[in-house]
């Protein structure tokens, strides 16, 4: 432990959250930071209460806690215990609680003043997860609201330092320098057609022959590190070829972090749970792929899409210093250096691209309906927030003002999803008998097996005690059990009940089957959702999509479903289903269709077709036609657009006008109010083609626009020979009349319109009509340009005047010999 880095600082730290309320550590991978610090501050005895510690993964936080436990000499759960979802050890004498994901902010929110807590430590806060935001947001209001006496101390290998310094303005700062061990970095990029995982193992292969020690490769997801483990078990016998992600059980992780036996090496190929707080034995490779799988939330659709992109600098700095805890080491890096230099340093967190409708659920339970009362180190969105805001106001969990109801408490105090919470306290409360299926549904959607599509086997296989985590899943169903105040009974489980009962938690997720279309699936909210064919469920009328990520493809891809009974759901829960009345054009049959639909959501369950509508039904089936056509569809003939365009610009040039919004999408929405008064006698497509819009828009206009707009922009000009000349308008230009030159004679400015602020621009035509010149200053033409169109022109239009000062010559239609009779 002397050797740690971190160690030539631990004097300024314990007198730093000594002094200070709070304090910002930054140290290098392997300097000591999540073990051997938290350790002295224990020994320290300078804390009369509690030590928090959160840690963003599971599996560091148990290997934490075992670690520092052995190293008092102690079992986990005594002075040093853990709490990860569905598992805690701990007891009333564990002085330091290691605490993952949203546990932190459970405790902040059943306890605000945090009781026998003195110390909260932010491990790795450079992954930027939005629980850890969270809590921290809360915790400093704690601290200045309730507790000025509790301290924070914020923690990682890498970190923005200027933005978190400015978050907290007045605490200590302390950097640890450098790793434990040097670290070789070296780059060897991917060629054009290389693809990553012949070329990692070819690699791999290549430094475990030269080299010394174990390796760890750093992947961007599971099918890589499957792929790749298969290559390099015939590359390499006699090596230990261990992956290493979340959804491991925790003795196969174990097996990657341990040393291997017998002093054999291995290889170690993981995600980027292994950038952070994990020492693996042996290690002094490391090959970096550069990538990581990242989940972005959608708005537009409420559905995550995973998306691989290339790592921040700050994460492949992490990463290179895996190969450096125990012996110098070697980092081989896939990527070129200049590639890294234009990557960003630190990575995007997770609150600026996350659902957020947890964290507003949080929110509402503190009283916060305002983001800005909380210190934040990135703000979350505001469309983001209002997304969640609608979600959670659609489950019942959210009430007027965006404050908690009654139901809405109850779902927060059972810890969950927002939605797989608003399922449960619904069930709950009105569909009892379906309760202990809805407990298992809740427990199995929290450990998920890998590469089952279908959620009822999953449940069945339970039922028949050989479910692959058999006791993980026991353990939280009697928490949550306890939690509703039931005894569970595993034989009222009817699996039959499953997708009734998660289309309370997604109904905007419920998926009908595309007629003839194996597998391919319109949801009720609209998108599309695909199962692979070969899938039971692919060819289901209905089902649930519970795991489903968005792709490259425009419809989301369904990991994990279950089948709904539709006849059922609509016994069980009406309230999820509409009936209304719908009459439109059918365009194939060339008459009015109108009929008694059922729905949920954007899905059409029922069809029943009703007797001939009366007139206001023809012209709502009409109007519906205009929506789906859009506005070209009508009469648009040479009067109306004429019309439009001067309506168009009086709203641009006189904006103090009160005039009604004439842009296309405005009107296609307001159908109703302009077009449909004017449709009385239209009963078809034909006659709609017909029908002249020039009334229908001066009636939108309103009294006494309607009256104005031929004042303030006329449709003609009348030019002193006493002819009418059409004035041309286009948005973004100005107004235009083309006229023969010498209709203009005597005149020495164009003519002004729009209450004066527009002036008409003049195209000058020759006597055969053909233009001479565009301006908007007749008196400059007179004087400038136009000797030299007088000359051009005497020549070729001799019979036609061409006076010396047209600018005091009398305007004419005429040629000189009419002119002098």
């Amino acid at each position: 432990m002397s050797q740690l880095p971190i160690e030539a600082v631990m004097p300024e730290l314990l007198a730093g959250v000594q002094s200070h309320h709070q304090l910002i550590l930054k140290a290098a991978p392997g300097a000591g930071k999540s073990t051997h610090f938290p350790l002295q501050l224990l020994k320290s005895g300078g804390l009369a209460g509690k030590i928090i510690m959160l840690e963003p993964r599971r599996l560091a936080a148990r290997n934490i806690a075992q670690y520092l436990s052995k190293q008092l000499g102690e079992t986990v759960g005594q002075s040093v215990g853990y709490r990860v979802r569905g598992e805690s050890k701990v007891s009333s004498q564990t002085k330091l609680e290691i605490v993952t994901e949203g546990i932190m902010t459970r405790m902040i929110q059943s306890d605000p003043e945090l009781s026998g807590v003195s110390l909260l430590i932010f491990d790795e806060f450079h992954e930027r997860s939005i629980h850890a935001d969270t809590a921290l947001a809360l915790s400093l209001e704690i601290q200045e609201a309730l507790r000025d006496d509790l301290k924070i101390v914020v923690m990682s290998a890498t970190l923005d330092q200027q933005a978190l310094q400015s978050l907290l303005p007045e605490a200590c700062y302390v950097e640890s320098q450098g790793r434990s061990f040097p670290v070789e970095c070296c780059y060897s990029a991917l060629g054009v057609n290389e693809y990553l995982v012949p070329a990692m193992a070819k690699r791999i292969e290549h430094l475990m022959t030269t080299e010394e020690g174990s390796l760890l490769a750093f992947l961007p997801g599971v099918g890589a590190i499957k792929q790749l483990e298969v290559s390099l078990t015939s590359l390499l016998p006699g090596v230990d070829i261990c992956p290493l992600y979340g959804q491991l059980n925790f003795t196969q992780q174990q097996r990657a972090i341990a040393a291997s036996e017998n002093g054999r090496r291995k290889v170690v190929l993981a995600t980027n749970i292994a950038e952070t707080s994990l020492t693996i034995e042996g290690i002094r490779l490391v090959v970096d792929s550069g990538l990581e799988r990242v989940a972005k939330f959608d708005l537009k659709t409420g559905i995550t899409k995973l998306e691989q992109v290339k790592i921040a600098q700050s994460s492949a700095e992490q990463r290179a210093g895996r190969a450096g805890r125990l012996e110098e080491g070697i980092c081989l890096r896939l990527y070129s250096e200049t590639q890294l230099a234009q990557q960003p340093y630190v990575p995007e967190p997770e609150i600026l691209h996350a659902d957020l409708s947890s964290l507003v659920l949080e929110l509402a339970q503190w009283g916060t309906v305002n983001v800005e009362e909380l210190s934040w180190l990135d703000k979350p969105p505001a469309t983001a927030l209002k997304q969640a805001t609608t979600l959670l106001s659609s489950l019942n969990i959210l009430g007027e003002n965006a404050q908690l109801t009654t139901f809405g408490k109850r779902a927060h105090e059972l810890g969950l999803d927002p939605r797989i919470a608003s399922m449960l306290v619904h069930v709950s409360q009105h569909q009892s008998d379906m309760l202990h299926c809805a407990i298992l549904v809740a427990a199995l959607l929290e450990e998920p097996e890998r590469n089952v599509a279908n959620l009822q086997h999953s449940l069945h296989r339970f039922k028949q005690s050989n479910h692959s985590k058999m006791k993980v899943i026991t353990q939280r169903v009697s928490v949550l059990a306890r939690k509703l105040n039931v005894i569970f009974d595993v034989k009222k489980v009817d699996e039959r009940q499953v997708g009734i009962i998660l289309s309370l938690a997604f109904p905007d997720r419920i998926g009908q089957r595309r007629s003839a279309q194996s597998g391919r699936f319109i949801l009720s909210n609209g998108h599309g959702g695909a199962m692979d064919e070969s899938q039971s469920l692919a060819d289901v009328d209905y089902l649930i999509a519970i795991d489903l990520m968005r792709s490259a493809q425009e419809a989301s891809q369904i990991f994990l479903a279950a089948e709904v009974d539709i006849i059922a759901l609509e016994a069980h829960f009406p309230f999820l289903f509409v009936s209304h009345e719908v009459v439109d054009w059918d365009e194939k049959r060339g008459r009015l269709m109108a009929e008694q639909r059922t729905t949920l959501g954007k899905l059409v369950v029922r069809r029943k077709e009703m007797s001939q509508p009366d007139q206001s039904k023809m012209s709502e089936a009409l109007l519906n036609y205009v929506r789906r056509k859009g506005l070209e569809c009508l009469n648009w003939d040479e009067n109306s657009i004429a019309l439009l365009k001067r309506i168009r610009c009086a709203i641009e040039w006189l904006p103090e006008q009160d005039w009604p919004a004439m842009d296309d999408e405005s009107l296609l929405s307001d159908l109703e109010l302009w077009l449909a008064p004017y449709m009385s006698a239209i009963t078809s497509i034909k006659q709609l083609n017909k029908m002249s819009l020039v009334p229908a828009l001066l009636a939108r206009l309103g009294w006494p626009l309607n009256q104005s707009i031929d004042e303030w922009l006329p449709t003609h000009y009348q030019m002193p020979t006493g002819n009418r000349k059409v004035i041309r308008y286009q948005t973004g230009n100005e107004p235009i009349i083309s006229v023969r030159i010498q209709e203009v004679f005597g005149e020495h400015d164009s003519p002004m319109i729009a209450q004066g602020r527009k002036k008409i621009v003049l195209e000058l035509l020759s006597p055969a009509q053909r233009p001479l010149q565009v301006t908007q200053d007749l008196a400059g033409f007179w004087s400038g340009s136009y000797k030299e169109v007088q000359k051009e022109m005497k020549g070729r239009y001799p019979k036609h005047p061409w006076p010396d000062d047209p600018a005091n010559h009398v305007a004419t239609t005429k040629t000189k010999r009419q002119l002098n009779k």
